[in-house]
């Protein structure tokens, strides 16, 4: 009788590690973008900053970069937020994914937008 609870426990215990190693969800997955086909800076980034990052309270003038439309481009260019010999390791990818201290509200589940802005980078950052 004994044995027999040994074995339930047991046994129990395997199929519950079994369960929740399979439920396992890894927000931060790699992907590499290159199911997204080109990205163009001003139909594709600007709808991410405008939608997740342009607040007045953010980067909408208040604080850098402005990723407002007339000066994104030029902010992140010439703020060395771009990397395009390293993308990932650019600025604004790091800060995207949380690596610089404070997370962005791009960060962590949000992979669709961290591939294309890195998708763009890989292709060379273009004012397009």
């Amino acid at each position: 009788m004994k044995s027999t609870k040994i074995k339930y426990l047991i046994g129990l215990a395997l199929m519950s590690i079994l369960i929740l190693n399979g439920c396992y969800y890894d927000q931060n997955l790699p992907d590499t973008g290159e199911n997204l086909g080109e990205i163009s800076f001003s139909e594709d980034l600007m709808v991410i900053f405008n939608t997740s990052c342009n607040s007045t309270a953010c980067h909408g003038g208040t604080s850098a970069p402005d990723l407002r439309l007339e000066r994104a481009y030029n902010e992140l260019i010439n703020g060395n937020y771009i990397n395009t010999s390293n993308p990932e390791n650019s600025e604004l990818i790091q800060w995207m994914q949380g690596n610089r201290g404070l997370a962005m509200p791009l960060s962590g589940p949000n992979a669709t937008y961290n591939a294309k802005v890195l998708a763009w980078i890989r292709q060379g950052a273009l004012n397009n």
